[in-house]
């Protein structure tokens, strides 16, 4: 293919980010206008790509490789299929939706928007890169926009919750360093097709094969979050501006189940069966234990936070049922848990700016002066309780009865029958949370509090059509999705 189409979806926020960062003299308006055109640019592509995509091929498309560093045999090797391609386009989209959320930013708004455009290119990095170093590259870039967009534009204990993000995410670096390391001088390459493809028959290693993938799972572990490493994120999230808690639950804690299937599940099929049960007692206990907890929680956003390592639970059974349909759900998951809680947290973000508070103790009777937020906040809700027409059915589905129908793992019926129970207590706090912030009594302190202006409909109101869209006609994104996981399929040998 002529045109580099992956290398501008990922480099033209940077070349925004730099633009912003280092040219003189941009008005704060100019700045947000730049900011948004440098986002929707990739969006656009993305969605070109997916209109081109071959659904029928399960191969790696739309390759781009370079020889990088010829010593180490590392290439800047990018390319997407089926399970990467969604989770691209959900980062594009995002990207885009979040300059829009942050258009009233008037702190700094040089380097907020900066960041936060450097931020979209390491996620987008991530979800292209098919070399294990570009990857660990793309991987660490993040920290560094993460860390500043909440220490500065955060609330609350803002400079304690940066700071625990940055720890807890180079401490699951660290072991992902040392997995990418041992794999590198076990098999000589970076490639993770090639790796994949040749299979352990590459590996002349003394270290055992398991303790690779286990250094590897670990990083991805501390990113979905997995029980106990998830204290990092009720906190990051707590005290992030609206913006960056879009992009943290609906992009970023993606990477971490990404590379569990691009690069545990695929590289090591065999040790991935041989401790799928842990993982998958873990992803119930996720599961269970984040929506008990959630029930617990009385600040808005600390609970859509907590709710999230409830979801994520769900794509962490979905991997490692290690069946075609579970993998399907778990991808299907992370696309969906991206825009459905991308939206919760855009709307807690409206109701605590214009009530100036965020305590569910001290709100109530919300749908009379803000029934648009209301109404979209209840859509947001009821997808992420899992209700049919939604994008989160299908994917919750999907998960359950591949999960529940796989062979690969012995006695999971009775984990997966745990894990639905979620879904009881998720509906328990979604409504619970509904009722406490717009119903009840009227309270005289809100009378003067304004519902969602015409910009903040425009980006609410493009959330509800793809969630609505993909709920409708799921096989919009499953037909890509089972493209990308049938190679995976293959290699585990189902």
């Amino acid at each position: 293919m002529d045109f580099n189409y992956l290398s501008t979806i990922i480099f033209l926020p940077a070349v925004g980010a730099v633009i912003i960062a280092f040219v003189p003299g941009l008005s704060g308006r100019l700045i947000k206008w730049l900011s948004a055109i440098f986002t929707l640019v990739p969006l656009g592509l993305s969605i070109y790509l997916f209109a081109i995509f071959d659904r029928a091929s399960g191969a790696i498309q739309f390759e781009e490789k370079l020889s990088w560093i010829p010593a180490i045999n590392a290439n800047y090797h990018v390319g997407v299929d089926g399970i990467s391609l969604p989770l691209v386009i959900l980062m594009a989209l995002l990207g885009f939706i979040v300059v829009l959320i942050s258009w009233k930013i008037d702190l700094r708004p040089r380097e907020y928007f900066a960041w936060l455009l450097l931020l979209e290119t390491s996620i987008l990095g991530v979800f292209c890169s098919l070399d294990l170093l570009l990857f660990f590259l793309f991987w660490e870039i993040e920290v560094i926009p993460m860390y500043f967009l909440i220490s500065i534009w955060g609330t609350g204990r803002k400079e304690y919750s940066a700071i625990k993000y940055v720890i807890y995410t180079l401490f699951g670096s660290a072991f992902m360093l040392a997995g990418i390391l041992s794999l590198y001088f076990a098999t000589g390459s970076l490639s993770m097709v090639e790796i994949a493809q040749g299979g352990m028959a590459m590996v002349q290693s003394v270290i055992p094969v398991a303790a690779i993938f286990w250094l590897l799972l670990i990083g991805f572990a501390v990113k979905l979050p997995v029980f106990p490493l998830h204290t990092w994120l009720p906190d990051a999230h707590t005290d992030a501006p609206t913006a960056v808690s879009v992009v943290l639950a609906g992009a970023l804690l993606k990477m971490g189940g990404y590379g569990m299937i691009r690069i545990c599940v695929s590289i090591f099929p065999d040790v991935a069966r041989e401790f799928a049960l842990i993982l998958i007692i873990l992803a119930v206990v996720n599961v269970l234990y984040g929506a008990a907890i959630t029930l617990r929680q009385t600040d808005l956003k600390r609970m859509i936070a907590y709710s999230s390592v409830s979801h994520m639970g769900y794509v962490l059974l979905g991997i490692f049922a290690l069946s075609q349909v579970s993998l399907v759900g778990a991808t299907m998951q992370m696309f969906s848990h991206g825009i459905i809680t991308g939206l919760l947290f855009a709307m807690a973000g409206l109701v605590m700016h214009n009530s100036k508070e965020r305590d569910l103790r001290k709100l109530g009777g919300l749908a009379r002066q803000m029934p648009v937020i209301a109404v979209v906040f209840s859509v947001a809700g009821v997808a992420s309780l899992g209700l049919p027409t939604t994008s989160g059915f299908i994917a919750e589905f999907l998960v359950f009865v591949g999960s529940f129908t796989s062979t690969a793992v012995v006695g999971i019926k009775l984990w997966t029958i745990l894990g639905v129970l979620g879904i009881v207590i998720t509906a328990g706090y979604i409504l619970w949370m509904l009722q406490r912030v717009f119903y009840g009594p009227p309270l005289e302190k809100f009378n003067k509090v304004k519902d969602a202006d015409i910009l903040e409909r425009v980006y609410m109101f493009v959330f509800v059509a793809v969630i609505m869209g993909v709920g409708i006609y799921p096989a919009i994104l499953t037909d890509i999705i089972k493209a990308g996981v049938m190679p995976v399929m293959g290699l585990l040998g189902g």
